[in-house]
């Protein structure tokens, strides 16, 4: 096989409500940190332990409209997209690295709220019958890569 795959699919919860920001041209980048939490049994002391990892999740466009109209602190959800790295130099001077999800489908699981979720909404990506968010468009586009 000469390709390679970047690919996660992450199940977790919001930590915050989802931040939108939108630029000149129209374009909007949505980003929220999810945890995924795991459970085991140390096999030295018989404790339950709890681990829980913060991942940055990115989502752009339609879908990041579409997140920070539905999703909230808290709510489960299954994300698929990729991982993107980026290093800047810091205030102090010194180089930093960052780690994100740059989301391109999504499933709402927890149930939604009364009122919220719309009954069809074919505009926007949404299939309600399932909660999924796949938007048309791609969700990651190259040329408008942010330097933050």
């Amino acid at each position: 096989m000469n390709g390679t795959l970047n690919k996660v699919i992450l199940i977790g919860n919001l930590g915050k409500d989802v931040d939108i920001h939108y630029f000149d041209n129209g374009q909007a980048i949505a980003r929220f940190p999810l945890a995924t939490t795991e459970s085991f049994i140390d096999r030295h002391t018989g404790d339950r332990i709890e681990r829980t990892e913060w991942h940055n999740i990115v989502a752009r466009n339609k879908l990041a409209e579409i997140c920070h109209k539905y999703l909230r602190k808290g709510d489960k959800v299954y994300v698929e997209g990729k991982i993107k790295s980026r290093e800047f130099t810091g205030n102090d001077g010194n180089k930093r690295y960052y780690t994100e999800i740059h989301a391109m489908q999504m499933t709402f699981l927890t149930p939604p709220r009364r009122n919220e979720m719309p009954a069809t909404d074919t505009q926007s990506g949404i299939n309600p019958e399932e909660n999924t968010i796949n938007p048309a468009e791609p969700a990651d586009n190259p040329d408008t890569d942010l330097p933050f």
